[in-house]
């Protein structure tokens, strides 16, 4: 009988190996070649599954973004409306290995984007990421609003940038130094500026 092939399972593992190569050599290091001998695969296996590093590179983010969505939607969403937000903004914040890892790479690609001319390339990547949070902000406290737990003159729009500026800040903060921005103080930080929205 013919040995059955998950292939979603293989496109993680490259992904992952992706991964491994960016945050320990860097975006510049991350060629098929290298993600191939990283994953122990040969260089033909990785372009079977992906072509260029366009699609390597593509894929590895967007496994980024899978993996903050399964979490989010395995979040328990019950108790005070408040508290439930915090736990979807803790999911997009590098608070543990996991999380710290995929930022890690989100960081790697932004600086890269960022050194890249012209338009498409990782920018084009990362911009539905980019946007996806900011959603998520902009769901998040339209919630609150609706539920009466907001402020009644606030700008919705307005407090989902400065949301979503304050959950880039954390990140960047609990990335560089950790033993400052710890898992309680963000979410000490988190809870004051909900709290300052209320009524």
């Amino acid at each position: 009988m013919p040995k059955i092939v998950d292939h979603d399972t293989r496109r993680e593992e490259i992904a992952q190996a992706l991964w491994r190569v960016v945050r320990r050599d860097g975006i510049r290091a991350a060629s098929v070649r290298s993600v191939a001998a990283e994953a122990g695969w040969s260089a033909g296996a990785v372009r079977y599954y992906f072509p260029d590093q366009a699609g390597l590179i593509a894929f590895a983010m967007d496994l980024v973004s899978r993996r903050v969505g399964d979490r989010i939607r395995a979040l328990d969403t019950t108790g005070p409306l408040t508290d439930v937000v915090l736990r979807f903004l803790e999911e997009v914040i590098p608070l543990d290995p996991e999380r710290q890892a995929e930022f890690d790479i989100w960081l790697s690609f932004i600086a890269q984007a960022q050194a890249e001319s012209g338009a498409g390339g990782l920018r084009e990547v990362l911009a539905p990421v980019h946007q996806g949070l900011r959603d998520l902000c902009a769901s998040l406290l339209s919630s609150l609003s609706e539920a009466g737990v907001l402020r009644p003159d606030l700008r919705i729009d307005l407090e989902t940038d400065r949301l979503h500026a304050l959950i880039d800040g954390l990140s960047l903060h609990a990335a560089v130094d950790p033993t400052a921005s710890t898992p309680d103080r963000v979410r000490e930080i988190l809870r004051r500026h909900l709290v300052e929205l209320q009524p």
